[in-house]
């Protein structure tokens, strides 16, 4: 019994690791869209597609990183990227987003005003909170992030292997 609440909670923080690890990219790229489309004076949609296009960049790009640091080639950290992070930033996406789009004037806020940065603060926070069971969910079953880990752990073991 002892194991498997260990084991459990390992895929807790597995799972909250991996989410974390898909938050930053996507507040790289939110924080970067809405200040370009703000520089560029582009509408509140405009801003959207642009903040989760970026999101979706910087999240593959963070784990593509990662695993061609780890050994694998370019087509393998393309595919294992995709693979790892598109259910786990689509769902943050939509929870980001829509927290900001539902909060009654969060997407008129400028960069200059407080709401702005506290409600996506708060719209990523409960964006990790609900990407954290999915991110658990696919793991185990060996999707999403387990492939990265078991990637990471080969790599540590034997750090010349080519994958």
């Amino acid at each position: 019994m002892g194991y498997k609440v260990g084991r459990m909670n390992a895929s807790w923080r597995m799972a909250a690791t991996a989410t974390l690890h898909c938050l930053t990219g996507c507040a790289i790229g939110e924080v970067l869209g809405m200040v370009l489309a703000t520089w560029w004076g582009w509408g509140n949609g405009a801003s959207i597609v642009l903040s989760v296009a970026l999101a979706f960049f910087f999240g593959y790009l963070l784990t593509f990183s990662g695993v061609r640091r780890a050994g694998l080639d370019v087509p393998s950290a393309v595919r294992t990227a995709l693979a790892a992070d598109t259910i786990s930033i689509l769902t943050m996406e939509v929870v980001d987003n829509g927290f900001l789009v539902l909060w009654p004037g969060a997407m008129d806020a400028t960069l200059a005003d407080a709401l702005f940065w506290a409600t996506l603060a708060a719209s990523l926070a409960v964006a990790f909170v609900v990407t954290v069971p999915v991110n658990r969910w696919m793991i185990g079953r060996g999707k999403g992030h387990a492939v990265v880990h078991q990637m990471h752990e080969n790599h540590a073991m034997d750090p010349h292997a080519h994958h």
